[in-house]
């Protein structure tokens, strides 16, 4: 037999050796099954104590500490996700997954058993420590055991899991809270978790990495990534408090930190975030786009159930409901544009169209006054969720098909922190200009009525008076539903209209960021799908 002949058969042989058609179609379900209830458990505990943060300060006390009930959870979260990513490849998808889900429990439990504020603290670190690995790990899975062809449709499901939990989350913990407890909002994570565990454990079968780089784990360039990672978070968590930071010290101190880990990662021979990755142009675009949509989708998702509460008068409970109409609509088309690239193979023109399509969302939401129907709010924000159903999840596919499975794990983490980061900052960006716009507006709105009021002649008698001064000296932080729907009409009015004013105004702002993420995508490299999984 000739050489080339030889080399033929030994190519078709390692080609037999690493493509196959995967796991049987009732395994896949069953393991997407254990997948989708981490990935539920990951996204509900971001939001579900949203609702029931008084009553835990109530039992616990501890007041200056709730920030972090919150912080803890997502700033642990966000320094696991490049760990786990790269650990797994290297190690295998199926054992961190194991541990994360096990962490993620054990957080659970003491949280629900928790005494004080600091041991609560301490359990939602513990939570977000294996709750980044269940987010990471769980889209990182599915690209082991389906190909790239079919994951299409797993995605579209992942994202409408995502959107609903955003919207459960805080229904279940005021459900929780008002019913059984708010410790419940623990104590229910257990059974899911042994589910995750038992269906991971018996179903999830992947071939196992090579041990040769086992031995070259990145540590050093993990610690330098949690510790960027720590100071952006915390910096964006109290952009609201400027004399908090010397800006000119963190800048430079992030400066460096970056510095040192572009040069780490550049020379180490398992790098935690390959720079490498950078080079792939469909993974530029992705993560660009995503940065650039999460500052528009956490804007509007952080701030749209209070700006429910304050101008309709409903409870929280209400104003999650009324956010239903979006999440559905997110759901609906998650599943659908999952659906038809499964079937066409084709997954440029989501994120384009799907993108285009919340900036209109955006525009439409802020042309909303105080008074406006609360159906036609119901309506816009669903425009808005059409577009972020049929795009986001669909970014996840793109970078998990440009890249082959050895690395996957570490495309799909880097993938996701650039995303957290970037809602992160630009959540924390919103936030401070919406809190600034606020307290002028409210002052300049009780200033226009006292100034109508004393030009009329009209007597507001000792309480009236009484209650404007208060008001006149309120901070955006002090403006709660309850509160501000507690005041007489005289100065509920102005404010309700000073908080519209303030905030949707900022959605026409976020168009710009859509339309240049539109553009973006428009440069991404059309591949055929894949067939067969590789590993």
């Amino acid at each position: 037999m000739s050489t080339t002949a030889i080399e033929a058969t030994d190519a078709a042989s390692e080609t037999m050796r690493t493509r196959h058609q995967g796991p049987s179609k009732r395994d896949v379900m069953f393991v997407f099954i254990g997948l989708m209830v981490t990935m539920l458990m990951s996204s509900l505990s971001q939001t579900v104590l949203s609702t029931a943060m008084p009553t835990i300060v109530g039992d616990l006390g501890g007041v200056d500490r709730m920030t972090w009930v919150v912080t803890g959870y997502a700033l642990a979260m966000t320094v696991m996700m490049p760990v786990y990513g790269r650990i797994s490849d290297i190690f295998g998808r199926k054992p961190l997954l194991l541990i994360a889900i096990v962490l993620f429990m054990s957080g659970s439990i003491v949280g629900a058993l928790a005494g004080n504020m600091n041991l609560l603290v301490t359990a939602r670190v513990i939570q977000g420590l294996g709750g980044g690995g269940l987010m990471i790990l769980s889209q990182s899975a599915i690209a082991d055991v389906v190909p790239a062809r079919e994951r299409g449709k797993y995605m579209g499901v992942m994202g409408a899991v995502f959107a609903v939990s955003s919207v459960a989350g805080p229904l279940i913990g005021g459900w929780l809270t008002s019913g059984p407890g708010w410790r419940w909002a623990f104590w229910m994570n257990i059974p899911l978790s042994i589910l995750a565990l038992a269906a991971v454990t018996v179903f999830l079968h992947l071939p196992k990495p090579s041990k040769e780089n086992r031995s070259h784990i990145d540590y050093f360039g993990m610690a330098l990534i949690a510790a960027i990672t720590v100071i952006i978070v915390l910096v964006c968590t109290n952009a609201s408090k400027p004399h908090t930071w010397n800006w000119a010290e963190v800048i430079v101190a992030l400066a460096v930190l970056i510095a040192l880990f572009v040069f780490v990662e550049l020379k180490v021979k398992e790098p935690v975030m390959p720079m490498t990755l950078f080079r792939n142009s469909n993974f530029d675009v992705a993560t660009i786009g995503a940065l650039l949509i999460g500052v528009a989708m956490f804007g509007v998702l952080s701030y749209l159930p209070t700006y429910i509460q304050m101008t309709t008068g409903v409870t929280a409970t209400q104003a999650g409901l009324l956010m239903v109409p979006m999440m559905a609509s997110v759901l609906v088309t998650s599943i659908i544009s999952g659906n038809l690239v499964s079937k066409t193979g084709k997954y440029k023109i989501y994120p384009i169209v799907g993108t285009t399509i919340m900036a209109v969302g955006l525009a439409l939401t802020s042309t909303l006054k105080a008074d406006s129907p609360v159906w036609l709010l119901c309506v816009y924000t669903m425009v808005f969720g059409i577009g972020l159903g049929l795009g986001q999840q669909i970014l996840t596919l793109i970078v998990q098909d440009a890249f082959p499975t050895s690395i996957v794990g570490t495309a799909t983490a880097s993938f996701n922190y650039f995303k957290q980061v970037g809602a992160t900052i630009g959540s924390a960006v919103v936030g401070s200009i919406f809190t600034s716009r606020l307290t002028g507006f409210v002052h300049d709105n009780l200033a226009a009525v006292m100034s109508q009021m004393a030009s009329s002649g009209a007597v507001m008698g000792h309480r009236g008076t009484a209650a404007m001064n208060g008001a006149m000296h309120l901070s955006a932080s002090s403006l709660t539903p309850s509160g501000v729907n507690a005041l007489p009409g005289m100065l509920r009015t102005p404010i309700i209209d000073a908080y519209n004013s303030a905030l949707l105004p900022i959605f026409l702002w976020m168009v710009p960021f859509m339309i240049l993420a539109v553009i973006v995508f428009f440069f991404v490299r059309q591949k055929e799908l894949s067939t067969t999984l590789e590993h």
